[in-house]
């Protein structure tokens, strides 16, 4: 038996990171994958729980001996997941999430078909807009760039399993929260789980 892989996609701004930590903090069954990157720590990001935080050389050399899962370039930096770490943790039946953009899901999916996969919506792009300017981390032609890309982001949302809207914060949590229990209770799984009382049961 082997745990579940979750993908979180969503433009910049949606809310992806903050559904996430709420999700790791609700459910301890499941576990974020700390992504690579090459664009330096934000203020208050620390290397190795925010991000890991390497060179393009590094990267690059990463990528050529193929210890990504997947890897996307996205607003000028490289992103990439260690096959490694997640492939050890699904083995161990620990469940795995990722916070990738719908490139890097695209190729999760082509390797993991069975890859769930969640898109965020933001309510409307003036609220996303709103978010962007609320961090105050990024200057106003990087908030532009990353308006423009929310637009071909959108555009890729029919190719997740489950939309949330995040409209009202703790409604879209507690959805996010729903779809890794539900997964949790598909047949498959509950069989390899619960085999021996499922057999028990089947011979009353």
């Amino acid at each position: 038996m082997s745990g579940n892989l979750y993908i979180v996609s969503a433009p910049s701004g949606a809310g992806k990171t903050s559904l996430v930590a709420t999700l790791l903090e609700a459910d301890r069954g499941i576990r974020k994958s700390v992504s690579y990157t090459t664009r330096a720590p934000r203020p208050g990001e620390v290397n190795g729980s925010h991000y890991h935080f390497v060179g393009n050389a590094e990267f690059e050399r990463m990528v050529q001996a193929g210890d990504f899962l997947e890897s996307a370039l996205v607003h000028d930096y490289r992103y990439g997941t260690s096959r490694k770490w997640v492939e050890q943790q699904m083995a161990a039946d620990v469940d795995i999430v990722l916070e990738i953009d719908w490139q890097g899901a695209a190729q999760v999916r082509k390797l993991m078909p069975a890859t769930i996969s969640v898109f965020i919506l933001p309510p409307s792009f003036d609220a996303l807009l709103r978010r962007l300017n609320a961090r105050g981390q990024d200057p106003a032609p990087v908030i532009a760039r990353r308006l423009a890309n929310a637009r071909e982001e959108i555009a890729h949302v029919t190719d997740f399993d489950y939309v949330i809207i995040n409209s009202d914060f703790g409604t879209a949590a507690n959805e996010l929260q729903d779809v890794v229990r539900a997964e949790r209770l598909r047949t498959p799984r509950q069989l390899n789980r619960h085999t021996d009382l499922i057999k028990l049961l089947q011979q009353e």
